[in-house]
């Protein structure tokens, strides 16, 4: 990046900021151009300053950062990281501002912790690379739910597997992608880069949003036709394993790509377990996790989609999976679920 991303720090506590403004200025390509104790000042800051990419703290005095968040969406939309605690509360919060449109969400740091806020500054430069259409799901999410709900009997779901795999954007990407899905749709795994305390809660904001049951993985679990499993985040991957009663699996292992639970640990698994008989779908992300695996996922006879450019929160993940020849078709994020269910559907009576 050739100019400095500018960023403006919002967050009621000096010592938050000024640690925030320590970690971020000590990157050649991230400036911190302004501080903010509150919305009130965030605004005029905003005005004055004109930012590329704003980190706001979720809660603080006046109002709290999911209203002024709200706000800036609606009225200036732009990048917006959110600061968070890695409580129940905070991440119940961070997914509500991810569905309003927050570029992404970070935790804040235990005290003593030698690495704070490790992956923000990466995530700052690619909200200020970011050309996303910023736009408010919200609740108006959960109507396409109820209306698919009607065709589960015209629906007939093959023997395939599903596995997607997203990071950032992810949120609202995965969203959009399941409430296509009918609640008899074929069993569903799904691997998110998400912080450990903040999957349980995405799990459950899927499962009322979307017709199939939606769940955090556990060890063991029975891919059912209905179901979708959500690798919890963390302390393990998430893989498939027996062929006979295909099942999830929690493994331990060191982070691959830098990441753990990682989307290749995931397809590795579906490409060697289900091979033709499965879907792969890489989504909306940083980095290149998951390409490799789609890759494998490909080869092994599986179909293959990924998100196109235009529709991507960031174009990470899945340009390295379509210029590995991963991708065997690019689709923008609204045709996804309509395409994955077509391609998962029964042919006819008793064949694939």
């Amino acid at each position: 990046m050739s100019v400095p991303a500018r960023v403006l720090v919002v967050d009621d506590s000096a010592t938050m900021r000024g640690l925030i403004t320590a970690v971020l200025n000590a990157d050649p390509e991230v400036t911190v151009v302004g501080q903010a104790a509150d919305a009130i000042e965030a605004r005029q800051a905003i005005k004055q300053l004109d930012p590329d990419v704003v980190t706001l703290d979720i809660e603080m005095p006046n109002m709290n950062g999911l209203e002024f968040l709200d706000k800036i969406m609606r009225l200036r939309p732009m990048p917006v990281i959110m600061v968070s605690t890695l409580t129940h509360k905070g991440a119940e919060a961070s997914i509500a501002a991810l569905e309003i449109g927050a570029f992404d969400c970070v935790g804040k740091p235990h005290p003593g912790d030698p690495h704070p806020f490790g992956d923000l500054v990466d995530k700052v430069k690619a909200a200020a690379r970011s050309q996303r259409k910023l736009i408010i799901t919200g609740n108006k999410a959960a109507a396409p739910a109820a209306a698919n709900a009607n065709a589960a009997s015209e629906y007939r779901a093959g023997r395939k597997i599903i596995a997607i795999g997203a990071s950032t954007g992810g949120v609202e990407a995965l969203i959009t992608v399941l409430q296509k899905f009918p609640p008899n749709c074929p069993p569903t795994v799904i691997t998110q880069h998400m912080p450990h305390t903040f999957t349980r809660s995405f799990a459950e904001r899927l499962n009322r949003l979307c017709a199939p049951t939606v769940q955090e993985a556990t060890d063991g679990a029975r891919l059912e036709i209905g179901k979708i499993y959500l690798a919890p985040g963390g302390e393990r991957h998430l893989q498939v394993a027996n062929a006979a009663a295909p099942c999830c699996r929690l493994v331990e292992r060191a982070p691959v790509n830098g990441h753990r639970p990682s989307v290749d640990m995931l397809f590795d698994s579906v490409a060697e377990l289900a091979g033709r008989n499965a879907i792969g779908v890489i989504l909306t992300g940083m980095g290149r996790d998951g390409a490799s695996g789609l890759l494998k996922m490909r080869h092994a006879g599986a179909r293959t989609f990924g998100q196109n450019e235009k529709t991507c929160v960031v174009y990470g993940m899945p340009r390295v999976a379509y210029e590995l020849g991963a991708v065997e078709t690019q689709l923008p994020l609204g045709s996804i679920g309509e395409e994955i269910l077509k391609t998962a559907a029964a042919r006819k009576e008793g064949s694939e």
